[in-house]
C-alpha cells in the first residue's frame, strides 16, 4: 500500500479555507488525510462545516501557526507530512508526484516550485520560486536567504520526532527556522522542478501584514544558524 500523507490545514479566521480543504481532499493519491486545526477562529467557520465528515477537525485556543501545526503533526496518523494554508491551495496531483519523487530519491523531504495567484486564483506570477540543480545549490542559497515556500514541502514524519516541532517563539517564521534546523541536523531537501502549488497574495496575508516582525524574526535565526550551515556546507 502506498505510505500514508497527513496533510495538515492550519486555519485562522480565512475566508479561503473552504478552497484549502478541497483541494486537498481533490488529491489523485488516495492515502491521505485532511487534519483541519483551527487555532481558536471566530469568523468563517461556517466554511469548514460541509466537509466535517470528510477531514479530521481539531479546535485548539489560539497561539499561532506553528502550534496549530504542532497539533496537526501529534494528531496525524500518516508516515509523511504536508502543509497547507488555509489561503492556498495544492494541484490535484501534488502529493502523488511528491510521494512518487521522494521514494524512488529515498528522500526525507522535499519541496517544489510554485504559482502566485491572487484572490481571484488567477497567476499573477507564474514559477515563482528559485530553481535549483542539485543539493549544493539549495546549501549555498541559505545562506543568503530562505528558499523554501513552507505549503510546497512533504516531509517524513519520523523528522518531527528526531528534531523536535515547529518553535513557537517564531511566530511568523517558524518554517524558515525548522527548515535550516533541519539541514543542520544532517537531512536533505531535495526540490522538484515543478509547480504544485498555489500561493495566494492578497491583503491579509501574513506576509503583507507582519514584515517588520518577520525581518526581526529572520534575523535571529540567521544569525544562529548560517555560521553553523556555512561550516556544514565545507564538509560536504
Amino acid at each position: 500500500m502506498d505510505p500514508k500523507v497527513s496533510i495538515i490545514i492550519p486555519f485562522y479566521n480565512c475566508s479561503y479555507v473552504d478552497q484549502a480543504i478541497q483541494s486537498a481532499l481533490n488529491q489523485t493519491y488516495k492515502n491521505v488525510e485532511v487534519i483541519v486545526v483551527d487555532d481558536g477562529s471566530t469568523n468563517f467557520t461556517e466554511k469548514i462545516s460541509p466537509y466535517k465528515e470528510d477531514i479530521c477537525y481539531v479546535r485548539k485556543e489560539n497561539g499561532g501557526t506553528a502550534t496549530a501545526l504542532n497539533r496537526g503533526i501529534t494528531t496525524a496518523t500518516g508516515d509523511y507530512i504536508a502543509w497547507l494554508s488555509s489561503d492556498d491551495h495544492f494541484l490535484p496531483e501534488k502529493i502523488s508526484k511528491q510521494i512518487s519523487f521522494m521514494l524512488n530519491h529515498n528522500a526525507d523531504a522535499s519541496f517544489t516550485n510554485y504559482d502566485i495567484i491572487d484572490e481571484n486564483n488567477q497567476v499573477l506570477i507564474p514559477c515563482c520560486g528559485m530553481r535549483f540543480s542539485n543539493l549544493a545549490d539549495i546549501y549555498r542559497a541559505f545562506l543568503l536567504y530562505n528558499v523554501v515556500n513552507g505549503c510546497t514541502v512533504v516531509i517524513k514524519k519520523k523528522i518531527f520526532d528526531n528534531l523536535g516541532f515547529f518553535d513557537p517563539a517564531y511566530r511568523y517564521t517558524h518554517d524558515y527556522e525548522m527548515w535550516l534546523r533541519l539541514l543542520v541536523g544532517g537531512y536533505k531537501m531535495h526540490y522538484i522542478d515543478e509547480v504544485l502549488t498555489k500561493f495566494r497574495s492578497h491583503e491579509e496575508s501574513g506576509t503583507r501584514k507582519y514584515q517588520k516582525e518577520m525581518k526581526l524574526e529572520m534575523s535571529k535565526i540567521e544569525s544562529h544558524y548560517r555560521p553553523i550551515l556555512a561550516e556544514y556546507i565545507k564538509q560536504l
